[in-house]
């Protein structure tokens, strides 16, 4: 058993091997959803052979428009032993995918550093976070984990408590991503454009909030600027809670996508940007514990 103060919301919450309470509701071992190749992250992370991803269930957030939340908040997904993640990672590793993918993994990152002090893949491992840690826990990873990949999702203190009640999130996930970049330095690549370390900043476009977006992108360029790429994301679709808050339950509409757009190409900030089209649930993954 252990007292559990991982993630931002410290709530010293009781966790056991298989169960806990808190936010993240889980135990101490994985527990998880899905470890296959994954082909819809970044360019430079899916490239043709895909993304090792392994989907963790549970999660420090609690975001009202979760497109994961079958097994964010539903619970769903299969608990392993430290030994079995770690030979699903070599599984992974002998499937030539170009790095492993950690989705939401905080809630077992004691479990994820005694995996890799099993074993340690030859490709990069990626930290793929909703920007919502502490930065003593990131600081464990130092040494671990070559690439991050976490949200930057809102600027203001009131929309962040609204949609996933974390009113400290802004400056709380401007901590975690100074961090990061500190660990990763700026972005680095192989000859073949395939990303070695560094952090890409995720931020998705939210109906009647191109402000928010516009702010958040100042942010990233006054706080980081070159250190880091950003990944504007125009995916959104009302899934998990979002129908309860009737001004983001639809997809963003093509003005609020080009103002957006417009705006981050005038910061001059490097990165990815996602076409309109994408807003579907095509992009939420099948969970299938039967393939674990």
């Amino acid at each position: 058993m252990m007292i559990c103060r991982s993630c931002p919301r410290e709530c010293g919450a009781e966790r056991f091997d298989d169960r806990g309470k808190g936010c993240c509701r889980q135990g101490i071992l994985p527990k998880v959803a899905t470890i296959a190749p994954h082909f819809w992250e970044e360019p430079c992370i899916s490239g043709k052979n895909g993304s090792g991803a392994v989907f963790f269930s549970g999660c420090v957030m609690s975001c009202v428009f979760c497109q994961n939340s079958k097994i964010s908040t539903g619970g769903y997904g299969k608990i392993l032993t430290v030994g079995e993640l770690s030979e699903h990672i070599k599984r992974l590793e002998d499937m030539s995918v170009h790095n492993i993918n950690l989705v939401s993994p905080t809630p077992y990152i004691d479990s994820i550093i005694e995996c890799f002090e099993m074993y340690k893949p030859s490709i990069p491992i990626v930290y793929n976070t909703g920007g919502y840690e502490k930065v003593e826990t990131l600081k464990r990873l130092e040494g671990i984990v070559d690439i991050y990949l976490p949200d930057m999702k809102y600027a203001r203190g009131d929309i962040a408590k609204k949609y996933s009640n974390a009113e400290d999130y802004p400056e709380t996930a401007l901590k975690a991503i100074a961090e990061m970049v500190r660990q990763t330095g700026k972005p680095g690549f192989d000859d073949s454009g395939m990303m070695k370390k560094g952090t890409i900043v995720r931020h998705l476009i939210l109906p009647q909030n191109t402000k928010n977006s516009m702010r958040v992108l100042d942010m990233l360029k006054e706080n980081f600027g070159d250190k880091i790429l950003v990944s504007l994301m125009a995916q959104y679709v009302p899934l998990g809670n979002a129908e309860r808050f009737p001004e983001i339950n639809r997809k963003i509409t093509s003005r609020e996508y080009s103002k957006v757009l417009g705006y981050f190409e005038e910061t001059g900030l490097d990165g990815f940007v996602q076409e309109l089209t994408s807003a579907k649930k095509d992009y939420v993954p099948e969970f299938d514990v039967s393939l674990i």
